[in-house]
């Protein structure tokens, strides 16, 4: 297999992918972040971040829109690596199970995890224009309902994920 290299988050094609609608937001700082987390995740799980699943992760965090596995392949091999499409598979499974990342059912993609290595469930707002996808925070009110709602059911959850679909406050100001 080819060796990884690191690309700057912030090169031109990354620049490009990595446009998010929300002010203020370092984007740079963000992708870091990520990393820095997910290093210290896999150290605390004896979890080995290997220089593919670390690249993986990195392209899942250049942009805030959820990606496919083979969207990721095609963006490895335009970097010169030939890797299988089990292999990124692999690596997406890795990453899951390490809880760094969210797949979006609706969407057969991926998204990093904005709280990586803690169990909770995930809850996603999802722009049908831009495709930029966000992951809201912990809400207990929320949590709550669901667990009212499942409970009287009488339906045990073994995973969870809301995925709202709508338009966000970037193209609704375009669009006005």
């Amino acid at each position: 297999m080819a060796r990884l290299t690191r690309v700057t988050p912030l090169s031109p094609d990354a620049a490009a992918l990595s446009r998010r609608p929300l002010l203020g937001h370092d984007h740079a700082q963000c992708i870091r972040s990520a990393l820095a987390q997910a290093d210290a995740v896999c150290e605390a799980n004896g979890a080995r971040l290997t220089p593919l699943r670390r690249r993986v992760l990195e392209l899942i965090w250049v942009s805030h829109k959820p990606l496919g596995a083979y969207e990721l392949l095609d963006q490895l091999t335009q970097e010169g690596h030939k890797p299988a499409p089990p292999t990124i598979y692999r690596a997406l499974d890795f990453l899951l199970e390490n809880r760094l990342i969210h797949r979006l059912a609706s969407l057969n993609a991926f998204l990093g995890c904005s709280h990586p290595g803690d169990a909770h469930a995930g809850y996603f707002l999802i722009c049908q224009h831009c495709g930029n996808t966000e992951e809201i925070t912990h809400n207990p009110a929320l949590q709550s309902a669901l667990n009212v709602s499942t409970e009287a059911a009488g339906f045990t959850v073994l995973q969870s994920a809301l995925e709202l679909s709508g338009i966000c406050h970037h193209c609704q100001a375009k669009s006005s």
